[in-house]
Order: structure tokens, then C-alpha cells, then sequence
């Protein structure tokens, strides 16, 4: 989502009418080319990014390294690392060349579909591989008996595989309405350099995007919570644990809800405000632009601290993850 075209829609448009240079002109309708927080949002990414890709790679190496760590489990795992390394890797740049450079957009009208279906999928990917890992670990808990029959690696390896491929095809509809926008001629003449990649038909885009909050966000939210509120209640009525650790049974369960919903609440409420807001005020425009900051660090953010969460509580990848990581070290050097 490109915040300069919401600025040009905030803009008086009896302004267009002044005798202005083209940069006057495209700053007066798209903003300055570079947003004045650029450095900061730059620096806090590059340690989101730093932090997640080594954690991430640690992930996909301890698993596709060690066999005994090739658990269904660890699959959904492996998968989660692959969407949200992607996302830091391809989808992190993007965005802060565009805070860099708001237009014009050098990729062309393909480099514009590319950059909206990679961004969509991988989205969609890391959301329905945590919802799936929740499903498993549930299995696991509640319905033991049930582990060797349905949790097997093929199965996890199938459900994989019809995740990414779903995500790929809902991610179809949002890329298809993208395409690169210019603002209109004026004066007699036209702005290439306004190019910026855009949703063209918004009503439709309005749609998409309610659909995709509902399935891709409050949907699984909900399974998510009653999931891991049926292991806490399975693990506390079992007493599988000590009586303080049955107490805290409930801690890394509410930990994994909480930081789902605080890291992709921002993103959606981001998108929701771009849709609904037919008439952007000067107030409405520093509210956005707020909002945009906020859920793109908590976005990032979210695929940096998966591993943690994740893969740190487990016993055995804290074991396998020191050697790896030592490995990797010597590799460097």
C-alpha cells in the first residue's frame, strides 16, 4: 500500500491549478519523495531484520540438519521459517525503498502484480501456518491416541503443500485489481515520474479486504484462542504437571495469542482504514500515516520473533540451535 496516493486524495484540488514545477507538483500531491521518518523506521527494521533472519535460518538449518528433529511438528515449523524469511528478505526491502522513494515505482505494471502476489502469499502463508501448528499441537495434547494416525509427515508435508497453494490463490484476486496509477495530466502535460503501485477498482478492493481480515485474521485469532485454551485446560485438569507448573500452564499458550493478535491487529486496521475512508481530513491523513508506521514494524515483527517464540520454549531446539549456530560461525569466518 503506497501512502502518497492517499495524500493526493487529501489534497484541495483547486491547488492543481497553480503554476508549479513538476517536483512542486508531485510533492504538493504525493508528498515529499522521502518520508520524514525514513532513518528511524529504516533502523528499527534493519535489527527486526537481523534478528529474524538469523533466527529463521537457525530454524530451517537445526531441522533440515538433524533428523531426529524432522517431527510433523517441526515441519509446520520449517514451513513458518521459509514465509516469514521471505517476508524480511523480499518483503522488507520493497518497503523501505518506497519510504525511501514514494514514486515513482521502477518495477512496471509486472513488477507490480510480482510485488503484490509475493506479498499477499507470504502473508497469507505465515498466518495459516501458525493456525495449522496450533491445530497439531492441539491433536497432540487433547487427542494423544490420535497422533500416530493423523499428525504423521506425510500428512504434515500434504497440509503444507495445500497451504502455500491456497495462499497462493487467494492472494490472485487482491494482485489482479493492482496496477500502476499516474496522476492525471495537467498543464498540458503528463508526470511519468507520479508512477506508483496502486489498486485500481477500490470498491472491490474494499470487499477483498473485509473477506481477507475476516479469514486470514479474526478467523483464525478465534481458533487460535480456543486451541490453546483447551491445552491449558487438558494440561491443568491432567496435572500432567507440578501444581506451581500447572498453575503456568496457561502462560506460553496466552504468550503465542497475545503477540498474534498485537502483531497483526496493526496490519489489518492499516488496510481497513485505507478502504472505508472515502474523505481523508488533513486529521484522518496523520492518523494514517501513524497507523501505517505502527503495523509495519509489528508486521516485521512478527516474523522475527516466531522463532522465539516458537522454537526457544522447546527443550531440544535449544540444544540443537548452539551447535548450528557455532557451525554457521565457523563457515562465516
Amino acid at each position: 500500500m503506497n501512502i502518497s496516493w492517499v495524500r493526493a486524495n487529501a489534497t484541495a484540488q483547486v491547488l492543481a491549478e497553480i503554476c508549479l514545477n513538476e517536483t512542486e507538483y508531485l510533492a504538493l500531491f504525493l508528498g515529499p519523495l522521502t518520508s520524514p521518518v525514513f532513518l528511524p523506521v529504516c533502523v528499527t527494521f534493519l535489527i527486526i531484520f537481523v534478528v529474524g533472519a538469523m533466527g529463521n535460518t537457525l530454524t530451517c538449518a537445526v531441522i533440515v540438519r538433524y533428523k531426529v528433529m524432522q517431527t510433523p511438528t517441526n515441519y509446520y515449523l520449517l514451513s513458518l521459517a521459509v514465509s516469514d524469511l521471505l517476508v524480511l528478505v523480499l518483503g522488507m526491502p520493497l518497503e523501505l525503498y518506497e519510504m525511501w522513494q514514494n514514486y515513482p515505482f521502477l518495477l512496471g505494471e509486472g513488477g507490480c502484480y510480482f510485488k503484490t502476489f509475493l506479498f499477499e502469499t507470504v502473508c497469507f502463508a505465515s498466518i495459516l501456518n501458525v493456525t495449522a501448528l496450533s491445530v497439531e499441537r492441539y491433536v497432540a495434547v487433547v487427542h494423544p491416541l490420535k497422533v500416530k494416525h493423523v499428525t504423521t509427515r506425510a500428512h504434515a508435508k500434504r497440509v503444507i503443500l495445500s497451504l502455500w497453494v491456497l495462499s497462493m490463490l487467494c492472494a490472485v484476486p487482491n494482485t489482479s485489481l493492482h496496477g500502476v496509477v499516474m496522476l492525471p495530466p495537467k498543464f498540458g502535460r503528463e508526470f511519468p515520474q507520479s508512477a506508483i503501485c496502486l489498486v485500481k477498482p477500490t470498491w472491490m478492493y474494499n470487499l477483498i479486504i473485509l473477506v481477507t481480515t475476516v479469514f486470514f485474521f479474526l478467523l483464525p485469532m478465534l481458533i487460535i484462542s480456543v486451541l490453546y485454551l483447551l491445552i491449558g485446560l487438558r494440561l491443568h485438569r491432567e496435572r500432567v504437571m507440578s501444581m506451581v507448573e500447572a498453575t503456568s500452564s496457561f502462560g506460553p499458550e496466552s504468550v503465542l495469542v497475545a503477540v498474534f493478535g498485537l502483531c497483526w491487529a496493526p496490519f489489518h486496521v492499516d488496510r481497513l482504514m485505507w478502504s472505508y475512508i472515502d474523505t481523508w481530513s488533513v486529521q484522518h491523513l496523520k492518523i494514517f500515516e501513524h497507523v501505517h508506521i505502527i503495523s509495519g514494524v509489528f508486521f516485521y515483527l512478527s516474523s522475527a520473533i516466531n522463532p522465539i517464540l516458537y522454537n526457544l520454549m522447546s527443550t531440544r531446539f535449544r540444544e540443537m540451535f548452539r551447535p548450528t549456530a557455532c557451525i554457521t560461525c565457523e563457515k562465516v569466518k
